[in-house]
């Protein structure tokens, strides 16, 4: 099992994570052993998380999300599946003619 994960830092910014050991990894952001960037921004509080059942498919979809604008993650975060395309950066870079099709 693996985990897909969203901290919000206490500047407001999020970092995007994935995991074998959610409580673990959790702890250690908490702690500011988590990395360079949450280390300089707690603290961190956990705003979403989705489990997979490969490492890989976690892994995935944390680069994904890496490339998301802050609007479609706070949509996400929320449960707002609906909003997601809508906030798709592709969407936004093509004309009003491509969009429709």
């Amino acid at each position: 099992m693996a985990w897909v994960y969203i901290l919000e830092c206490s500047d407001g910014s999020y970092y995007v994570g994935s995991t074998r050991n959610m409580e673990s990894r959790l702890w250690q952001h908490q702690e500011g052993r988590g990395g360079a960037y949450t280390s300089q921004r707690l603290p961190v509080r956990l705003v979403y998380a989705c489990e997979f059942a490969r490492v890989a498919d976690a892994w995935g979809v944390e680069r994904k999300l890496h490339g998301w604008s802050r609007a479609k993650r706070e949509a996400l975060i929320r449960g707002d599946f609906a909003a997601l395309p809508n906030l798709s950066r592709n969407r936004e870079a093509r004309g009003p003619r491509e969009q429709d099709e």
